[in-house]
């Protein structure tokens, strides 16, 4: 048996979880490990926020091997409550108390047997596509330690890419998971709307809508099993089992497109990554034809998106407020997030629903878009991972809502829809960064994803270059 380094940073977590079920490993072991590549590591990327290893380790001594994941070490984003630990909604605005209870969604995070480490780091509320929170050091992209990794799921992705955990939870508003995942080199994955357990937000809330629990992996069959354990079980059409997703071989009728839908294009090394994902689908027999982007009303769109965004902020605050009294850090709060609740603020519940009701007559010209298709391809993010320091939560509001408006300009869209979508880490730039290549698929059409997400990595495997970058991590930690 090869050391516990070694399979963190070789196995992907279903092979762990195997290792676990034949008892050729014990869950205590692989904790172990993961708090030792923290330990080393996070000095380094700054991806980890909060441990208890002492929680953490009860849960590893006692979890049950019958679900996906026995004993698999994970993270938890730093915006989705986890009982027995600490919140902070990536600031530092409120006192870290540890959260009494959790959701429909950690319970089944907890029935898979994965074993909770920490918190990743996540920007303020999730807000920006960066990770830089003003009140701690940034999260650093593990392929470059001068450029971003990405967000809001920025601490994730460096947790995962790095070999810290093998999977970690993380969340997508505007494509937070499918963004951080282009920068960092791994498969990030947004399930259809409204097929994963609830996360304790009510489904009725416009901006609950957009947002997607999920997790990011180093592999395809992770992500998979993670999304199978965490389907609502009132579903109906429940994703297929493994073996049949593999097995599926139907040819699909794939549209590219490479400008977006406001007319603007990627940067060169985005563009290759595209075409070298359709070449790769056309290789795999599938019909593969360049079509000109959804045509949607983006400004509309956007508009409605930071209307109701700043409405759900400035609600939390309040919520905030009232919890913890005197203890409330108003002046600890990030520019961006004050001006953006601020935003939220001035518009009253007319226009709130007017905006809800945009995205709802979007999401009616998306669906039409895509009825002929079975799957759309596109940039992920139009360009590679950008400088550290440039898109804090203390700049301008306006600089800032532009640059959320560019970082998601191909993923938003299939939030909008609530379509199933994905970022695969096809193509690395001359310069060795991953430029990840996006696909979407029509409501409830995961396993259609599934099924070429495994076919691409089957045809294009990115785990050696992954590897290759964890042995120079290891290399480079104090």
């Amino acid at each position: 048996m090869q050391d516990i380094d070694t399979l963190m940073t070789t196995m992907d977590a279903s092979a762990l979880a195997d290792l676990v079920r034949q008892k050729q490993v014990a869950p205590i072991d692989l904790l172990e490990g993961a708090l030792s590549r923290i330990a080393r590591l996070n000095p380094l990327l700054n991806a980890v926020v909060s441990l208890d290893d002492q929680l953490a380790r009860t849960r590893a001594n006692a979890v049950a091997q019958d679900g996906p994941f026995p004993g698999v070490p994970t993270l938890i984003k730093d915006v989705l409550p986890y009982p027995g630990f600490p919140l902070s909604m990536g600031g530092d605005f409120i006192p870290p108390f540890k959260m009494p209870v959790g959701s429909p969604y950690t319970d089944a995070l907890n029935a898979s047997g994965l074993v909770v480490v920490g918190k990743s780091a996540t920007s303020e509320f999730g807000l920006l596509g960066t990770t830089e929170s003003i009140c701690r050091p940034p999260v650093r992209n593990p392929w470059n330690l001068s450029l971003s990794a990405g967000g809001s799921s920025g601490g994730a992705v460096a947790a995962v890419a790095s070999g810290m955990v093998p999977i970690a939870h993380a969340s997508d508003g505007g494509g937070s998971i499918r963004g951080p995942s282009s920068f960092c080199g791994l498969f990030g994955f947004k399930p259809s709307r409204g097929r994963t357990e609830s996360n304790g937000l009510s489904d009725d809330t416009p901006m609950a809508m957009l947002l997607s629990e999920h997790c990011v992996t180093r592999s395809v069959r992770d992500s998979f099993s993670w999304l199978q354990m965490t389907e609502r079980r009132s579903w109906q059409l429940k994703m297929p089992t493994l073996d049949a997703v593999r097995k599926n071989g139907r040819k699909l009728r794939i549209g590219f497109y490479t400008a977006s839908s406001s007319g603007l294009s990627p940067e060169r090394d985005a563009e290759e990554a595209v075409m070298t994902a359709a070449k790769a689908c056309e290789a795999l027999g599938h019909t593969v034809v360049e079509i000109a982007p959804p045509s949607v009303d983006m400004d509309a769109a956007g508009e409605a998106f930071f209307a109701l965004g700043g409405a759900m902020v400035s609600n939390a605050l309040d919520y905030f407020r009232s919890t913890f009294g005197d203890a409330f850090a108003e002046d600890r709060l990030e520019r961006y997030t004050k001006a953006l609740a601020n935003h939220g603020r001035r518009a009253d519940e007319t226009s709130l629903a007017g905006f809800a009701q945009t995205l709802r007559r979007v999401a009616h010209e998306l669906d039409a878009a895509i009825a002929e298709h079975d799957v759309l391809l596109c940039p992920t993010v139009p360009f590679p991972a950008f400088e550290l320091g440039k898109f804090t939560g203390d700049k301008d509001f306006e600089e800032l809502n532009a640059f959320v408006v560019s970082v998601a300009r191909y993923t938003f869209l299939a939030s909008v829809a609530g379509w199933p979508a994905m970022s695969l880490p096809l193509f690395w730039s001359k310069g060795g960064l991953p430029i990840g290549c996006h696909f979407a698929a029509g409501h409830g059409q995961d396993d259609v994803l599934f099924s070429l997400a495994f076919e691409l990595e089957d045809a294009l495997p990115w785990q050696p270059r992954l590897k290759q970058l964890m042995d120079h991590l290891d290399a480079a930690a104090p």
